[in-house]
């Protein structure tokens, strides 16, 4: 564990690289950038394997003296970074093979494995950060790696706007994070997580603050993991390459958010209004992400408010201090949706095409993809025997428990919709005939497939490592040595676990029923709630709504500034400027050289004196 430290510089060293010698490298950059990801992915499974067995390890040393004050920079390894750092190695190791594929004859080839080798570095190292301070200039670091990776096809309009989206939004997140920060260094002269955490232990920091604090830090997290009202950037990310999505939408760029609260949940646990408030906004994120995705056409637009819906399940088990359903959802989806991404992206790859409608029949034709696709579906659906289910088991029982039980009940009709709107794509994709006439149709190649198949597996075994069935090995190594992050396992009534698996049941057979079987009408919806369907199909009007108020409320801002700068600032030191100039002009006429004229200026300046001093009566 002391050369943790090393395992963000491979994919830095990736990125610097390929920066200065990737033309000439070409496609050949993929070996550079795999070999170098792989060196991280193997000192993070040997470092995990290291950490079960040995405490946390810290190192730190000075970085920066001002006066008395010194800020450090180091690295840490506990528990929940370990796993971390695993679970972004290897979806990253993944997807820079998968990429090989993907992206075979782009003219900017090397340039993106530089961005995906910079982007890993950035979240490998907010995950070792060992301080506020560190884990804020990383997280800078990740909204610019995302920046570039979303805008990568920057001469399409869409994808400009999209990266610029992702980075504004994300900074109006971020911007609550500092002042978070700023006001736990106020209160207790660190940013160690270690001493914030004595410090709220010991009672050093008021309740007020320590809730003030804690939401400013969500609101942080808000923007990185496409919460609720901070959103709609993640979905106009699907404009970047599909193993971008894979990458920021799995376990890396929108877990930050998650990793976030998960890392400082002993500031959250000591505030039952800072608690509330992550379930709260989590639980409607869910249902409110779930509830968009049953009408949309785009392939990775249904995947991307999937992943803003899984992002709110995590936020609800935390904010229901169930820190270990958390942080097991995170690990989970993290295979799961970075699976089916890809799979999508092999899809896509196969028949040109992301509208849903256009597909169909794809089953036999796509042999190997198909079949792994279903797998992350029912994943991600709950179905009983896949990861998806025993994580999602414990959010709902984490809901029940603390005794959220509207939260708890929203979570269910989230699920259910989940199960639904999945297989609802997956049908419309999969089953039946192709509605299109598409020609060429074939396999992806292997660099593609292999990374599916490993995913594939984890999808189904990860979950294994947390049930109450075979031991919950992974809960109880978490939350080893530490009290405040909650028991390892909580007992639930077994009733849960029934009725989640009925729901996502359920789920899967309505969109049978619709999508397969016919025997419902697909227009349903339409014909019966035209209102409802039009608002769902254009995302509750969010992204208008935003336009209206703060967009055309910044422009109109800005043309009233204009308006001052140009006419009242701008006039004024023109005046200023004019009367100086005449002046000026007026003084070199005078300065003539005449006696005469000078004699004539002093007998009327005198004449003048003379008069006011007789007007006001010599008091002047």
């Amino acid at each position: 564990m002391e050369n943790a430290w090393l395992i963000p510089l491979f994919p830095l060293l990736s990125f610097l690289v390929l920066l200065i010698a990737g033309r000439r490298l070409r496609e050949a950059s993929a070996y550079a950038g795999i070999l170098l990801t792989l060196a991280s992915l193997a000192m993070s499974v040997y470092m995990l394997a290291e950490r079960f067995t040995k405490p946390t390890f810290k190192s730190e040393s000075v970085w920066l003296t001002i006066g008395d004050l010194k800020l450090t920079a180091g690295f840490e390894v506990n528990q929940l970074n370990a796993l971390m750092l695993v679970i972004v190695s290897l979806v990253s190791f993944l997807v820079h093979i998968y990429s090989r594929g993907y992206m075979h004859g782009d003219e900017r080839f090397p340039v993106f494995y530089a961005y995906l080798g910079l982007f890993t570095f950035a979240m490998l190292g907010l995950v070792l950060s060992p301080n506020l301070l560190q884990t804020y200039i990383f997280w800078e670091l990740v909204g610019l790696g995302s920046f570039l990776l979303i805008g990568f096809y920057f001469y399409k309009e869409s994808a400009k706007h999209a990266a610029q989206k992702a980075f504004i939004m994300t900074r109006i997140g971020d911007v609550g994070l500092l002042i978070g920060m700023i006001l736990l260094f106020w209160q207790t002269g660190s940013f160690e997580y270690d001493e914030i955490f004595a410090s709220v232990k010991e009672g050093a920091v008021s309740e007020t603050m320590i809730t003030l604090t804690a939401i400013l830090i969500f609101i942080g997290a808000v923007g990185k993991s496409g919460q609720f009202p901070l959103h709609t950037w993640l979905p106009d990310a699907m404009e970047g390459p599909t193993p971008v999505s894979a990458l920021i939408h799995a376990a890396t760029m929108v877990a930050a958010g998650v990793y976030l609260v998960a890392a400082t949940f002993p500031l959250f646990a000591a505030s039952e209004t800072a608690l509330m408030t992550v379930s709260v906004i989590g639980a409607f994120t869910a249902i409110f992400a779930a509830s968009i995705g049953i009408v949309q056409k785009d392939i990775k637009r249904v995947l991307a408010y999937s992943t803003v819906s899984q992002l709110g399940y995590m936020m609800l088990a935390l904010g229901s201090a169930g820190y270990v359903a958390g942080v097991f959802h995170l690990m989970t989806h993290a295979f799961f949706k970075a699976l089916l991404f890809l799979a999508a992206g092999s899809v896509i790859h196969a028949v040109h095409t992301q509208d849903i409608e256009k597909m169909g029949g794809l089953w036999k034709k796509l042999r190997f993809t198909a079949p792994l696709f279903l797998i992350g579906t029912l994943a991600i659906s709950g179905v009983p025997l896949f990861s998806g289910f025993f994580s999602k088991d414990e959010i709902l029982v984490a809901a029940w428990v603390h005794g959220n039980k509207a939260l708890f009940w929203l979570a269910v009709t989230a699920a259910f919709f989940t199960a639904f709107y999945m297989f609802r794509l997956f049908f419309m994709v999969f089953a039946g005939e192709a509605r299109t006439h598409m020609k060429n149709v074939h396999e992806s190649p292997g660099s593609m497939i292999f990374p599916m198949a490993v995913l594939g597996v984890l999808a189904i075994a990860s979950g294994y490592i947390n049930t109450p069935w075979f031991g919950t090995f992974l809960g109880d190594w978490l939350v080893e040595g530490n009290s405040a992050l909650g028991h390892g396992h909580v007992e639930g009534p077994a009733w849960i676990m029934i009725v989640a698996t009925l729901v996502s049941l359920s789920g899967i057979l309505l969109a049978y029923l619709i999508y397969v079987k016919r025997s419902i009408s697909r227009d349903w919806l339409i014909s019966r709630a035209p209102l409802t369907y039009n608002v769902l199909r254009n995302k509750y009007y969010i992204d208008e709504f935003y336009g209206m108020t703060f967009v055309y409320g910044a422009k109109a801002v800005s043309l009233f500034l204009r308006f001052i700068e140009t006419f009242l600032v701008e006039g004024l030191v023109k005046t200023v400027t004019v009367f100086v100039q005449t002046l000026g002009k007026t003084g070199s006429k005078i300065q003539s050289g005449q006696v005469q004229t000078y004699g004539a200026i002093a007998f009327v300046g005198l004449a003048v004196l003379m008069v006011i001093f007789a007007l006001t009566g010599g008091y002047l």
